[in-house]
């Protein structure tokens, strides 16, 4: 059951954590336990970075998509 939620999960997330541990050289477990701990302490608002950051991504992407099937003549 447990495996089923994290397979899940990590079907769905949004790359947020992925992509800060790449940029920073991080290891993404320890980038979830810090929005984790953070959230919990700071009443959630880790959670609306989080959230903002998964929708500047998202539309990073999509313009990336956009930009290289106009060249793809």
């Amino acid at each position: 059951m447990l495996q089923q939620f994290l397979t899940f999960f990590e079907k769905r997330s949004f790359g947020v954590c992925a992509y800060l541990g790449e940029r920073f050289n991080i290891s993404i477990s320890k980038i979830r336990l810090f929005f984790i701990y953070s959230s919990f302490l700071a009443v959630g608002f880790p959670l609306v970075f989080y959230v903002f950051a998964a929708f500047v991504l998202d539309i990073r992407n999509y313009v990336k998509r956009i930009r290289t099937r106009v060249w793809d003549f």
